[in-house]
């Protein structure tokens, strides 16, 4: 690990664990074994930094579509985007902290959302299609993407908190939410 990934690494365990106001970047430049001058020669200040870390997060949630495969039901490409989604965040639980405290929050530029939306276009595709095949309802598709964010999210935080999960539950929600949005 270059000394670069090792901030990052260390930046998004702290800000996770203490919160981004109570993370100096003095206590980051520590955790990652280098000095305050090195850190600062990779990122100006600590708003730079998250605004690194949330693109980079967004990069790797827009890999998940790298084997997408369009030739499939609309219903098939969206549950395999949800479990996609799902399996990610659980896979990366930090990176599931890091998004739910920092997704709303005006330390995130315009500039990282915009290439945060990135991450999403093979979805919005998916229900512009779904649309036009009256597949899926008629609903502006922010609003849809709002909506499915929002389950995800209502997901992950109550699998987190959880001592027992199983694939049940995920499917149930997954279900659920494509009977809301079906047409």
């Amino acid at each position: 690990m270059n000394k670069k990934e090792a901030i990052l690494s260390a930046a998004i365990t702290l800000l996770t664990e203490k919160g981004v106001h109570n993370t100096p970047m003095s206590a980051i430049a520590k955790a990652a074994g280098t000095g305050m001058g090195t850190i600062y020669n990779y990122f100006p200040n600590k708003d730079v930094l998250i605004n690194t870390i949330y693109v980079s997060i967004k990069h790797e949630e827009k890999d998940l579509f790298l084997d997408f495969d369009a030739n499939k039901s609309i219903k098939t490409q969206f549950e395999t985007y949800y479990t996609a989604m799902i399996d990610f965040f659980i896979a990366n639980p930090t990176y599931f902290k890091f998004m739910e405290q920092l997704q709303a929050s005006p330390i995130i530029t315009e500039k990282s959302r915009n290439e945060g939306v990135k991450s999403i276009t093979e979805v919005n595709k998916l229900l512009v299609k779904g649309q036009q095949e009256r597949i899926i309802k008629d609903i502006n598709i922010d609003e849809l993407l709002m909506f499915i964010g929002g389950s995800i999210l209502s997901y992950l935080r109550w699998y987190f908190g959880q001592k027992e999960t199983n694939k049940v539950s995920l499917n149930n929600q997954m279900h659920m939410l494509w009977d809301a949005i079906k047409a």
